[in-house]
Parts: structure tokens; sequence; C-alpha cells
């Protein structure tokens, strides 16, 4: 019991709000084998100016990103760094350094996901956007991702790097919303588990 006259602050922390928000292709693919969006970017050419798919509203709460090396090694590749200054933690077992060309806001996580949510939850990162294949399966198999965002795009790839892998997690998924949109992209939205 804290001592008379002396104010207790009990310091509450919250879960983060882990959420994606991807693109594949008909046949279940988010890159080529190699990485590559080539497939991507031509179906990108008829979306018209100025629509992004409810990206930018997605982001405006996002505190911070998740992704792993690959992912990041194909973000360097961009013209330009997409994410502005918010905090990205780039999963790696491999990885010693931050790449030079990355941004001061990347850091490297090699430990537990739990680790790296408690991290998220005490800095106040409360919406982290997980990105990229093997990330999103590891929060899916730790039951930390409560949300993901398809967006289905009108292409067969025929093989390649596949959203929720040859053998992914089980998870029970609640449809929440489906966008189709007149250049042919369709995009739904599920809560996973109990996220309710």
């Amino acid at each position: 019991m804290p001592a008379p006259g002396r104010r207790h602050t009990w310091e509450r922390r919250v879960t983060p709000h882990c959420s994606s928000f991807i693109a594949v292709s008909l046949d279940g693919c988010i890159a080529r084998a190699d990485g590559s969006l080539d497939w991507l970017d031509h179906a990108n050419q008829n979306v018209p100016a100025g629509e992004d798919c409810g990206y930018a509203a997605y982001m405006a709460p996002i505190k911070a990103i998740v992704m792993g090396r690959r992912t990041l090694e194909k973000v360097l590749s961009f013209p330009e760094w997409p994410y502005a200054d918010l905090p990205v933690y780039v999963l790696s077992h491999t990885l010693q350094a931050v790449p030079e060309a990355a941004p001061n806001s990347v850091r490297l996580h090699s430990g537990a996901l739990s680790t790296l949510m408690e991290e998220a939850a005490t800095r106040g990162l409360d919406r982290l956007y997980i990105d990229g294949g093997r990330t999103v399966q590891s929060f899916l198999s730790e039951g930390l991702l409560r949300e993901i965002t398809v967006t289905t795009i009108p292409v067969l790839v025929g093989g390649g790097l596949r959203l929720f892998g040859e053998a992914g997690a089980e998870a029970l998924l609640t449809h929440r919303a489906t966008v189709v949109y007149p250049f042919g992209f369709v995009q739904t939205r599920y809560a996973i588990g109990s996220a309710g």
C-alpha cells in the first residue's frame, strides 16, 4: 500500500492492436518467388489517380510497422521510403545491423513476439501494421493478429510467395466488409478470432 500522502500511479499497458493491409493475387500470392511485384505494379496502372483503396484511412491510426527482412529489402528498393517517420520493427535473426539505406526509425528485433509487444506497449504504440507474408503468419500463429484487410487483384501469378504459406495457422475469421472496385480489385476486411 502506498505511504500516506504519496500519490501512486498504476500503469496500465494496453496490448497493441495488430492488423494487416495487404494485396494478393487471385491464387493467393503476395509476390513472385524472387520477391517481384511486377504483376501488382501492372494492375495498379488501372487504378484511377487519387484512388488508394483505403490505404490512407487504414494508416491514419497506425503507430508502428512490423515487417520481416525480405519485406524491408523490398521497401528499400522503392524510389522513396513510404512510412515517413513511423517506427518500423524488422524481425530478423540474420541481420546484424540496420541497413545504411534505412532511416533512423528502423530497428531490428530478433527476440520473441511477446517481447516486441511489450516494448510497443511501453512506448505507447497501440496500433501495429503487420506487413509481409512470414510476419503475418507468425503473428497469426501466436494469436496476435486481430484484423486483416486483403485486396485481391484479378491476376493469376502461377506460383510464388503465398500470404498464408503452404501450411498456415488455423484461425476463425469474421467478415466485416467487402468493397468491389470498378477496376477489378476486391477488398475484404476480417476480424480474427475473438477480435470481434
